[in-house]
Order: C-alpha cells, then structure tokens, then sequence
C-alpha cells in the first residue's frame, strides 16, 4: 500500500492491488508493464484477440450506444410540441422521459443475470432489435399518449443491455493498463452520447414532424444491427481465479503464477462466434444470480459508486426536463429548435470530458504506480472525482443562478454551465466505473446492476417531481440544494 492508501490488517491478497511494472528493474518511464489479468492459453480468450479486433468490438457498442442513448434525452426540445400535439400538461409529457429511464433500471435486474448465465452477446443482438423495433412504434404511435408510452417504456428496456453491460465488457476485452480512455469512451457514449440527440430532434421536429426523431433511431438501428451480429462475437469468458489476481499470497508479482490449464481448446470458426449463445458461465441457478446484486447496496463501495455516479446523472435528466419550462416562456420564448441547441453546450462538455478523462485515468494513475514502486491501488482511480467536484458542482451552482435570471445572462451562460455539469457527470462515472472494475472485478456484473438501478429509479422519481419542484421554488433555489448534496457526495471520495 502507499499513497495515503491504508493497509489491511493483514497479509493476504488485496482485491485489486497489483504488481503492474516488474519490480526486476528499475522503476522508472521504461519499465515495461505486466498485463493484467494475465490471459490463459485458451486461443477464445478475448484477452488474447489482437487489440485492433478488442477496439473493433468496443466501437461497434459504442456505436450502437450512443443510438440507443440518445432515447434518453429525444424527448427534451419537443416538450412544448408533444403537449399541444397529445393534449397534455408538462407533467405528463415529462413521465414520457421518466418511464424510459425507469424501464432501463427495472430491465437492467434481468438482463445482468442473463449476462452472468449466458454471456453478453444475445443481450446486445436483443437490446438492437428492440431498439429498432420501439423506434418504429414510437413513431407510429399517433395522438395516442399510451401508446407513446408504452414505445418509450420498450425503448427504455432496450437501453439496458448496454447501460448495464457495456463497461464490463471493457472489463472482459481489455488488461488493466488498457482501460482507461476506453472506459472513458464508453461512459462518454453512454452518457454524453445522449446530449447530441436534442441538437438535431428540434431542427427534425420543425422540418419534418416530431415521429421522425423516432424513425432515423429506428433507420440507425438498422444499420447497427448487422454490424453487432458479425462483428461483436462473446466476450465473457472464465479463466482461473490466478489469472486475475495481481499479487499471489507471498507477494511474488503475478508472472510468477502458473496457468492451471492443461489443454489448449481448438480456436472457435467465425461462424460458431456468431451464435447468440455458446454455453453457460457458471453453474449458479439463474433466481440466485437475479437476487444477488441487491445485497451489494450495502456495500460501501457500491454505495459510493452509486452515489458518484448516479445522482449527478439524476441532476442532467432533471434538467433536460425543466428545460423547455425554463427557456420556452418569457423573456426567451425559444421554440423546439433553440431549445434543442441549448444542448450543444452539454454535447461539446462531454466530448471534452471524455478527452479529459481518458488522459487523467491513464496519466495520473501510471504516475502513482511508479511513485508506489510499481504497485497499482484500484484507489487510484478516484483522483477524477476531484474533477467531477470542481466541474460538476460549479455547472449546478452556476446554472442555478443563470437560468434563474435569463433576461441578464441570456442563453449562453446556462448553456455553458450545464455542459460543465455533464462533463462532471462523465469524470464521475469514469471514476466509479474503473474503480468498481479494478477493486471488485468479480462482482462487477452485479455492481454495475446495483449502479443502473440507482440512477435509473432516482431519475424517474425526478421526473415526477421536477416541474412541481419548479413552479413551488425557483431554479435557484432547485440548483443550488442540487449543488449542495453534490457536494457532500464528493467528500465521501475521501474515506474510500
């Protein structure tokens, strides 16, 4: 342990803590790297695929997640057009939202304990034919709000595969020292990917009619799906409990650890790979696996990532849905069209965040394991939390008293304070993601679980409240006790 990491009371292997240079030589810029989790000799391995077809792989999800992301925020320049259009409140229209973001958590339980029994690929061939398939509904939905509903619910449930399993997957393709900006990636998609829907759904919905922002997801999605049927074979894989641990009990580094495995498996045709299916993970009864990661809401570490990640997520759905009702009435009067580039300023913070992230996760954390003598702390992940306090609270705190006052600031200082806020938002979820990743990799299915649901339900219990919550106190007063709590969960960084 070092660098204000605490040791344990005793000298058994520590969870995450790993020899990451060979401690053979000296510490410095070229000590070369041990790869970790070390790979078997099996050829199916996805450790030992070549990296070009591991980023291949992670690019086609990214791709098709950012499709399936944006189903999120689609709603959030149309609100004043689907309230006339359906004849309905404010309220009403933002439950559209909220209902989204609740199938995706409700769906999530599900499909992760189908991911722990048979793998990730069938969920990800799913999550694209629902999503088409939602997309088409939502679009041909009419002037019925049920049926609207029940699209958004459908499109919400085909989100999850994704939301849930696509940092896992990182997990599963690349080595410890590889995760870093690919794990920013991935949140970036997920969460920052959401922000560009907006952008173009209000210029869409002026042109050519609000049901065309659900047809060009359903035409995306078309065109994802043959790319995740040919090109994302399974990624799950079983290897020894020695392959992922970085230390062995006597502290030996990990290349001194022998593969248990005797016979080496003949390498699977492309055609087997293109099999939703290709056996069971694990032995474990499929009700066990579905009631195992509510346990984890107890654990501290979950706990914290939840927090971390999700209520700061649970902030920018909020203020997508008070949006319209901020900047539709006077003194801006902004139509569909303006009320969607108002989401230019979160889109750009996302992309920069994710530059950002990518650098400091990888950066900072080498930096720390050459000044920790070679040895990584899964704790080192939590340094971007620092980034997501300064970045996140300022945007809450600075969109609170902006949008508040929108006659003296006009739109480009709320514009620029929320894209501060998403860019927190993806810090956070960088952070949770890797540290959840490097400290808890064999509960990491169920923590990710644990985190969907979270974010998800705390989301849609915003949604019900948001437009009430504005109309009793003002955006100053909302944004500021938002800044405030995030705050708080902030500090809680410190004791992890």
């Amino acid at each position: 342990m070092g660098l204000g990491v605490l040791n344990t009371k005793h000298n058994g292997f520590v969870p995450g803590t790993a020899f990451v240079l060979d401690v053979g030589r000296t510490i410095d810029t070229h000590a070369p790297i041990i790869r970790l989790p070390r790979p078997s000799s099996n050829p199916n391995d996805p450790l030992n695929w070549p990296l070009w077809k591991r980023d291949l792989i992670l690019c086609v999800l990214c791709f098709i997640s950012v499709i399936g992301a944006t189903t999120t925020s689609l709603l959030a320049a149309n609100t004043l057009t689907l309230s006339l259009y359906l004849g309905k409140p404010f309220s009403e229209v933002a439950l559209l939202t909220g209902f989204d973001v609740c199938g995706t958590g409700v769906a999530g339980c599900l499909f992760v304990a189908s991911a722990r029994k048979f793998g990730k690929r069938h969920l990800y061939l799913l999550g694209t034919v629902l999503l088409l398939a939602s997309s088409v509904w939502g679009g041909a939905s009419g002037h019925s709000y049920k049926s609207l509903l029940g699209a958004r619910i459908l499109q919400g449930v085909s989100l999850a595969p994704f939301e849930a399993l696509i940092n896992a997957t990182v997990g599963d393709l690349f080595f410890l020292h590889e995760r870093g900006k690919r794990m920013a990636l991935s949140n970036m998609t997920i969460f920052g990917g959401a922000f560009s829907a907006p952008i173009l759904v209000g210029k869409i919905t002026h042109t050519l009619g609000w049901q065309w922002s659900f047809y060009f997801l359903a035409i995306f999605s078309g065109l994802a799906l043959p790319l995740v049927f040919f090109l994302v074979p399974e990624t799950a894989f079983t290897r020894s409990d020695d392959c992922n641990k970085g230390i062995s009990s006597d502290h030996d580094p990990v290349h001194n650890l022998s593969d248990s495995q005797s016979t080496i498996p003949s390498k699977d045709s492309f055609v087997k790979s293109l099999s939703p299916f290709n056996g069971t993970k694990t032995d474990e009864n499929f009700f066990k696996i579905f009631f195992r990661p509510f346990p984890l809401f107890f654990h501290p570490a979950v706990v914290w990532a939840c927090l971390t990640q999700g209520v700061l997520v649970g902030w920018s759905v909020m203020m997508g849905v008070v949006m319209a009702a901020i900047f539709i009435g006077p003194p801006l009067f902004f139509n569909e069209v303006k009320t969607g580039y108002m989401y230019a300023g979160p889109f750009l913070g996302a992309i920069i965040a994710y530059v950002v992230a990518g650098l400091l996760a990888d950066r900072s954390t080498k930096y720390m394991i050459r000044k920790n003598g070679g040895v990584f702390e899964p704790e080192f992940r939590i340094v971007l939390v620092i980034a997501q306090f300064l970045v996140g609270c300022t945007g809450l705190f600075g969109f609170g008293v902006t949008s508040n006052n929108a006659a003296k600031f006009g739109w480009l200082w709320p514009c620029f304070f929320f894209g501060l806020v998403i860019g927190g938002m993806i810090m956070g979820a960088v952070a949770s993601s890797l540290y959840i990743v490097d400290a808890h990799r064999d509960i990491a299915v169920e923590a990710f679980t644990c985190m969907l649901i979270y974010k998800n339900l705390f989301s849609f219990a915003l949604t019900w409240v948001a437009n009430d919550w504005l109309i009793k106190d003002s955006a100053l007063h909302m944004f500021i006790l938002m800044g405030c709590i995030q705050v708080g969960i902030s500090v809680l960084s410190i004791p992890m």
